[in-house]
């Protein structure tokens, strides 16, 4: 099947959802599970079964998505909330998975949540890239994707950026009047990585960069292998976890949720994926000072407008002493993906999250 320059890169992208239910790449997935297992029968035998339960599970149908207010390029802004006269708050996910994690399920949505409490709430969906967008880094992400739709908004909105959405908003707001901005789980300082992390993501991007060159995209395979190989274990006893879960539970569906989360993703760009892996892992450059979007040198401790940090001290996908030193920090003893989905998510940090917003115009 060809594809026009406008076109995502593969079939499955356009709806950011994999062919069938089942961790991706499975081959590697089943390769970690038989290694994680090695003399734990037991363990083995739970994580088969979790796995295919898994696979095999029925899924409630999608909501309907919000009004989208604004497009530029494959990005798109949602509104969740309404006018209010006040601050609009703009949630940023990362390039990497979907940005449903913010809206999860009805009981497990920070964007709802924050709307009940009567902010204006958007969310930046990236969509998919085309072949056209191989080209445009992390800079290209905040210049001509974020920043057009920003514009499209009334008033200077509050950014809350989430993992990688925060690194970008706070270029954001380096370049564009803002009213404040949040960083949630957000990687800044990478000599803040564990030497062992930073490592074998280096050797993943070394071993993948010339294929992902020649594609001009990075397929969410390769950035997934990398998460497993952070923590491995936790990997395959979380499906093995899986097995004993009553049907139909809560803590059920949220894992459902949740892995059909992490299994999704349109694309990463190569420049983007480039500039992630050569200039910031490697080489520190926002940590250091040294990174440029938009021909300005990014410095959080420069930002004209009120900053929060929130930070976890449990987190293994961005540690918290990787997180950037903002006007205000606040430290969670929550997981990377359960600080916003969690069943503590909403007293810990949806909560104080709302109050900060109110305070601070939105």
């Amino acid at each position: 099947m060809k594809t026009s320059p406008s076109e995502p890169y593969t079939a499955v992208a356009q709806g950011h959802v994999a062919p069938q239910h089942g961790p991706r790449p499975l081959p590697l997935f089943l390769n970690i599970l038989w290694r994680e297992t090695e003399g734990d029968p037991e363990l083995r035998r739970r994580a088969f079964t979790g796995l295919r339960r898994y696979q095999e599970a029925q899924r409630p149908p999608t909501p309907p998505a919000p009004d989208c207010v604004a497009a530029v390029g494959s990005a798109r802004l949602l509104r969740y909330g309404v006018e209010n006269g006040r601050a609009p708050v703009v949630f940023i996910p990362s390039l990497i998975n979907p940005p449903q994690v913010l809206d999860l399920s009805e009981s497990r949505s920070m964007l709802r949540h924050i709307c009940a409490a009567g902010h204006d709430a958007y969310l930046v969906d990236w969509g998919a890239p085309t072949r056209g967008d191989a080209a445009m880094g992390l800079d290209g992400h905040v210049t001509e994707r974020l920043l057009p739709l920003l514009a499209s908004l009334p008033r200077p909105p509050i950014l809350v950026g989430y993992c990688l959405g925060g690194t970008l908003a706070i270029a954001a707001a380096m370049l564009r009047e803002v009213t404040a901005v949040v960083a949630i789980a957000s990687p800044w300082a990478f000599d803040g990585f564990a030497d062992a992390d930073r490592q074998e993501i280096g050797i993943l991007w070394r071993n993948a960069k010339a294929m992902c060159e020649r594609l001009g995209y990075v397929p969410m395979e390769v950035l997934q292998s990398g998460f497993w190989a952070m923590d491995p274990k936790r990997t395959i006893q979380k499906y093995a976890a899986f097995a004993d879960m009553a049907e139909g539970s809560d803590a059920a569906r949220a894992f459902l949720a949740v892995e059909d989360w992490a299994n999704e993703g349109a694309p990463l760009t190569f420049a983007a994926a480039r500039d992630l892996f050569d200039d910031l892992y490697a080489g520190n450059a926002t940590g250091e000072g040294r990174w440029s979007v938009g021909g300005q040198m990014i410095n959080p401790k420069a930002l004209p407008c009120p900053s929060l940090s929130i930070r976890s001290t449990t987190d293994r996908i961005v540690p918290a002493a990787a997180a950037p030193n903002l006007a205000e920090q606040r430290s969670l003893a929550l997981g990377h993906v359960g600080m916003v989905v969690g069943g503590r998510a909403r007293p810990l940090l949806w909560d104080p999250l709302s109050d900060w917003l109110s305070s601070h115009g939105g």
